[in-house]
């Protein structure tokens, strides 16, 4: 074979290998339970998964979690037993193009219809009144929950939020090299394609404080549960929430600032995509009604794995402080 015939067959066997992909991992029987224990309900013809557990507080107590972006509401397993410890009920959803819910490709993924999605969840289960739990982009469904709370046309009664590491200030967020990369059509029309495990593994231990990184099972597990359904496909499709926390800043930012419902955010400062420097000082500026609890210097973007312990007494220590106002 010559030099021209190698050269176009190396181009042609890399271009097959954007286009072929791996099969997906298997599930560990650590999220396999996680999964089993779970529950699907349908939203517009797809299938969304949430877990949705009796918990020992009072049956008037309900609480609803919110998981970021691009992971899923297996986020919150560490935290996961306290908190039905103190709640009545603890519902988590993943959203829809996350986790195990369906992962639709051809679909107009919006922070809105998220948000919808979780007003048709809690009318089916007949819940009306809730407490609200929020990390990453689950925090800005919370915020567009809020701007209806305070227009009125909400559709739940929220009791109080609690937010935690989130691009809540869309001007404060650092974009990492991976989502530029998903931002662009053409870019991400490969990348989706190529990403594997590696790559995922560099990208999210990027965002975990200086000595709080998963352990290789967790990455697994991770990287497990975004390969389910086919989502590395979809990552361009529900990355659009970034541009759209930039085109409805004026809506969602003042939410928070104007909202007579108690907030409080718990923040781990390592976080390279909402710097401390940077986002906190202007989260503490802009939205004065709202407490802080500020975690070890070494926690980042996922506080909830990375500091459990201390994200249930600050989360619990807000909720108590509701009860002497």
């Amino acid at each position: 074979m010559g030099p021209v015939a190698s050269t176009i067959g190396a181009i042609v066997i890399s271009l097959l290998a954007v286009f072929i992909m791996y099969p997906p991992p298997e599930l560990s029987p650590r999220v396999t339970e996680w999964k089993d224990t779970g529950k699907y309900f349908t939203y517009r013809e797809h299938s969304i998964f949430y877990h949705d557990s009796k918990g020992k507080g009072p049956t008037s107590d309900v609480l609803i979690i919110f998981h970021g972006y691009p992971t899923s509401s297996y986020d919150f397993h560490k935290i996961w037993n306290q908190l039905t410890e103190r709640f009545g009920r603890v519902i988590a959803p993943d959203f829809l193009g996350y986790g195990l819910s369906d992962k639709p490709v051809q679909y107009d993924y919006s922070i809105v219809d998220q948000a919808n999605m979780v007003e048709a969840l809690l009318h089916k289960l007949g819940v009306n009144d809730v407490h609200i739990l929020s990390h990453d982009m689950g925090d800005t469904v919370g915020q567009e929950l809020i701007a209806r709370y305070n227009e009125g046309t909400q559709k739940i009664n929220i009791k109080s939020v609690c937010l935690m590491n989130g691009g809540i200030i869309p001007e404060t967020i650092d974009f990492r090299w991976g989502q530029k990369m998903l931002l662009n059509p053409y870019l991400a029309l490969v990348g989706m394609r190529l990403m594997n495990r590696r790559l995922f593994a560099n990208g999210l231990g990027e965002v975990f404080g200086p000595h709080t990184n998963p352990t290789e099972e967790e990455f697994d597990d991770q990287w497990a549960l975004i390969r389910y359904n086919d989502g590395n496909l979809v990552q361009h499709g529900i990355i659009q929430y970034l541009p759209q926390r930039f085109a409805n800043r004026d809506r969602w930012v003042p939410a928070l600032y104007q909202t007579k419902l108690p907030l409080h955010l718990i923040f781990g400062p390592s976080d390279p995509v909402n710097p401390a420097a940077t986002f906190l000082v202007k989260y503490r500026e802009l939205v004065k009604n709202s407490g802080v609890t500020e975690l070890h210097a070494d926690i980042g973007h996922y506080p909830q794995l990375e500091a459990p312990d201390d994200v249930v007494r600050g989360y619990f220590d807000f909720l108590d402080s509701l009860k002497k106002t």
